[in-house]
């Protein structure tokens, strides 16, 4: 099985970009034990603020601004409300 795209996202307003990649892999990306691999960012002035990903070797985790934690993966679709409720947080503190 060759990776299948599930969901690809780019959204640009001005001076911020969301942008996302999510995929079904044949394989777990270690040490994650599912088979879904992605990468979500929100990017503001050319700074990353929030940032999910699960790359090889670390697994599932999110950077909020300089700040990286673990990150348990449920579905696709709460990975999605999660990625926005982070965004929607650094948005109500700027306002």
């Amino acid at each position: 099985m060759k990776a299948k795209l599930l969901s690809r996202i780019k959204e640009v307003w001005g001076s911020w970009v969301i942008e996302g990649v999510i995929r079904e892999v044949p394989d777990a990306v270690l040490p994650s034990e599912h088979r879904v691999k992605y990468r979500l960012v929100y990017i503001v002035n050319g700074v990353r603020v929030v940032g999910y990903d699960n790359e090889r070797g670390k697994g599932d985790h999110k950077h909020i601004r300089d700040i990286e934690s673990p990150y348990v993966f449920r579905d696709m679709s709460t990975l999605i409300g999660d990625f926005k409720s982070d965004i929607q947080g650094i948005e109500n503190e700027q306002t």
